[in-house]
């Protein structure tokens, strides 16, 4: 009997040099909040109609409602436990963010954040969102868009924003958040604004290639475009993952929602003239999507909510459409015009 408690004490020792692991979920979340705007001017931004005199009558309680509004959503959508990351497109400034994270319904969640300073003519730009104990800040950097292109001059839009930081498992994760130029004046016409966007954007995201032992990228955002257009599919080259495993390549990009949002009727997270369309995207690293990986994606575990109170009915088309701000000009005290993308990683630490 002796013999077997010393047999048995030594069999529940870990091995030497050998450490216990964790799992968690690592939940992250891209959301174009749509016009989330202070009631205040910002000087040389074009903002006039999200002030109290200007033509949407925004005020205060309307803005206050806003920032509760967004707060319900990423606590929803986060399982009611706050994701670990947050990618925000249209907000304004710091003050809102100041205001969203800690004089909102999410104050509770302890969010940090970082954001863009862009050139945009309204004023508008791109925000990140971070538990501190779950993603540990190194750098972030504004990505500038160049305002030409030969001889061809374009309009000021958002940065990208870069934003590096350790994992619990200690490894670095590189987070870009993207808001590529818009539609407007027509899908064809303004192309090459997201063409340029998405060249730059694809061009930082090889320089981490270059330079990390193990490059583990995620990219989020609106590119107002669809899986199937030239900024996605050819600049970006964000494909599915492939079915087959063993044709992963870990320094190509996989878009985690492409298949779902094609092969799905009514899938999408923005709707036009009836038609709902892919337009927020989730891309990874190939070596995010390894099962052995301390950070792993996968698929089946991406998705874009479509939460009941996201959504509202669509009088003019049928079916349903996402619960905006506005209708027009008419207030509704909604949430966005986009649903929310979200996507639950395996961490291993």
């Amino acid at each position: 009997m002796p013999y077997f408690l010393v047999l048995l004490f030594f069999s529940l020792l870990p091995l030497h040099g050998q450490t216990e692991k964790d799992t968690l979920s690592f939940r992250i979340v891209s959301y174009n909040v749509e016009n989330l705007f202070d009631c205040r001017h910002d000087t040389l931004k074009n903002d006039y109609e999200f002030l109290p005199d200007g033509i949407r009558h925004w005020n205060y309680s309307k803005y206050k409602k806003k920032l509760d509004a967004i707060a319900r959503v990423i606590t929803a959508v986060g399982g009611w436990t706050p994701p670990a990351l947050v990618a925000l497109c249209e907000v304004e400034n710091d003050s809102v963010l100041r205001d969203l994270t800690q004089r909102s319904a999410l104050r509770e969640a302890g969010y940090r954040y970082v954001m863009t300073n862009s050139p945009d003519q309204r004023g508008i730009d791109v925000a990140l969102l971070y538990q501190r104990d779950m993603f540990k800040l190194l750098t972030c950097q504004s990505i500038p868009i160049p305002n030409a292109s030969g001889k061809k001059k374009f309009r000021p839009t958002r940065d990208i924003l870069h934003v590096s930081g350790l994992l619990l498992n200690k490894d670095t994760l590189d987070i870009f958040v993207t808001h590529l130029p818009s539609r407007s004046g027509g899908a064809k016409e303004s192309e090459p604004y997201r063409l340029l966007a998405a060249r730059r954007l694809r061009s930082a995201a090889d320089s981490i290639y270059l330079h990390r032992h193990h490059p583990q990228i995620l990219i989020m955002g609106d590119f107002n475009d669809y899986p199937d257009n030239k900024s996605i599919r050819e600049v970006i080259a964000a494909q599915a993952p492939p079915l087959d495993k063993n044709l992963l390549q870990p320094q190509s990009l996989y878009h985690l929602l492409t298949r779902k949002a094609t092969e799905r009727k009514h899938s999408g997270s923005y709707k036009y003239q009836g038609e709902w369309g892919l337009l927020d995207h989730i891309i990874v690293s190939g070596t995010l999507l390894q099962a052995s990986a301390g950070l792993y994606a996968d698929e089946d575990k991406a998705g874009i909510s479509r939460l009941p109170f996201l959504l509202t009915e669509d009088k003019k088309y049928g079916g349903k459409q996402p619960f905006r701000t506005f209708y027009g000009m008419k207030y509704q005290a909604g949430y966005s015009d986009h649903l929310p993308v979200w996507a639950e990683f395996r961490l291993i630490y």
